[in-house]
């Protein structure tokens, strides 16, 4: 099939001949997020499509608060457009877990790495994230770490 960079790409092609400006639009600041990270450091390098994704999964996160802050703004159009974008961008991310999943996971990493108290919070942070695998947001991982460690 390709790497998701590669898809990217093809979307954007087949956006730009539909002349789809929204996704259009979308997937090159997309792109080009994925192309800043991929000079950034040393030296220039091919970007893996787990480290695509994780560009993609912060550009998500960057336009959900967008939207957040242009609503609390009163600016309904431009929190509309945030949010659409965000939405083009949900297309290429794993579909994320339902809390019902994330406490699962929380619960059997945490019985395997036998965490117990707030003073393990890092590890069992550590342990969580590895078992949900970009798969569901920090914020809600840690909240139910802190949960069931509390």
């Amino acid at each position: 099939m390709g790497t998701l960079k590669d898809r990217l790409n093809d979307d954007l092609h087949a956006a730009m001949k539909s002349r789809d400006e929204l996704i259009t639009s979308t997937l090159r600041m997309a792109l080009a997020a994925v192309r800043t990270a991929e000079v950034a450091g040393k030296e220039a390098r091919e970007l893996s499509d787990d480290e695509v994704l994780a560009v993609l999964t912060k550009e998500t996160k960057k336009r959900r608060e967008a939207a957040t802050a242009f609503a609390d703004a009163g600016r309904a159009d431009q929190a509309a457009k945030e949010t659409a974008e965000g939405e083009v961008l949900d297309r290429y991310l794993p579909k994320q877990l339902t809390d019902e999943e994330i406490s699962e996971l929380v619960s059997q990493a945490l019985a395997a790495g036998g965490f117990s108290g707030k003073a393990q919070m890092g590890p069992a942070m550590k342990a969580a994230q590895a078992a949900v695998a970009g798969r569901a947001e920090g914020g809600r991982v840690a909240a139910e770490v802190r949960r069931q460690l509390g």
